[in-house]
């Protein structure tokens, strides 16, 4: 068992950089900043991914009887916005395509610098400084990142041709990864089966997917489907960070956060088919 934990570490690590190394490959950094001069969608983007959203995920964590691990998986989780497979839960939901590069460049910006900080106040059981969850958000998000763009601008058509390689093993190691979570962990998942985990995270993911559509800060429908996608998803590699990072902290709060896997997935599938849907029927009223 302690063999299959670090080939556990081994693809969550993989995970991040493969992820991270693939949004970089494909993201159009200037276009994404262009887009983020677009005041209020930026502000609405900062306000629900890392002021209203993590503030929800700490009130439900101190507010329903959750173990103090468990309140710890759903904390991180609640600060870790965006997963890099965005792009198609938009396009599914015929949502704004360029301001989803926008979107997912900022909020990898903005968890690099923000979860450091927050980290050490939000969860007082990962006793750890500002720069121990610094250095697996450097060197397992943003670097890779900073890689991908850099290859991008140097060589668009390489990067083209690199693009399906790095997108196919990282596939083939998240598959490789969830398989040894529910063969390391899944006593834990059973375990969640008595405790308040799964209705915390179902108020969270609910929350997180239908307030920023429905409170849109008067933003095109098309940015709404970019922000309530973009905040159902979690960066799940920031969320595992801090947790990898200290030593010895309690797997339960892993079990928490690899929970969020199923729940991102459902939620954001479930409302980019809904919008997709209203958004086909609206189009055949104008008709």
């Amino acid at each position: 068992m302690e063999a299959l934990k670090h080939l556990l570490n081994i693809t969550l690590a993989l995970f991040m950089i493969g992820n991270m190394l693939d949004m970089g490959l494909r993201l159009d950094a200037r276009q994404a900043l262009r887009d983020l001069r677009d005041a209020r969608f930026l502000l609405a983007s900062l306000l629900w991914g890392f002021v209203a959203l993590p503030a929800l995920a700490w009130g439900l964590a101190h507010l329903l009887p959750l173990e103090h691990p468990y309140a710890t998986g759903l904390v991180l989780l609640g600060m870790a916005p965006c997963a890099p497979f965005l792009p198609p839960m938009v396009d599914r939901a015929r949502g704004d395509l360029g301001c989803t590069a926008a979107f997912m460049l900022l909020a990898v910006l903005v968890i690099v610098a923000y979860m450091p900080l927050a980290v050490p106040r939000l969860t007082s059981g990962l006793s750890a400084d500002a720069w121990t969850i610094a250095k697996p958000l450097l060197l397992f998000l943003l670097l890779p990142l900073a890689l991908g763009l850099g290859l991008r601008r140097r060589s668009l058509p390489r990067a083209e041709r690199l693009h399906p390689l790095v997108k196919k093993l990282t596939n083939v190691d998240t598959l490789a990864m969830l398989v040894l979570c529910v063969v390391v962990y899944g006593e834990g998942f059973v375990s969640l089966l008595g405790s308040w985990v799964i209705g915390a995270q179902l108020l969270f993911f609910s929350a997180a997917t239908v307030l920023p559509y429905a409170l849109g800060f008067g933003l095109p429908r098309g940015q709404r489907i970019v922000l309530s996608l973009g905040l159902a998803t979690r960066n799940l590699g920031a969320a595992f960070a801090p947790l990898f990072a200290v030593p010895g902290a309690d797997q339960r709060a892993v079990v928490v956060v690899a929970l969020g896997v199923l729940m991102q997935a459902a939620f954001s599938f479930g409302a980019a088919t809904v919008y997709a849907r209203r958004g086909a029927a609206a189009a055949a009223g104008h008709a």
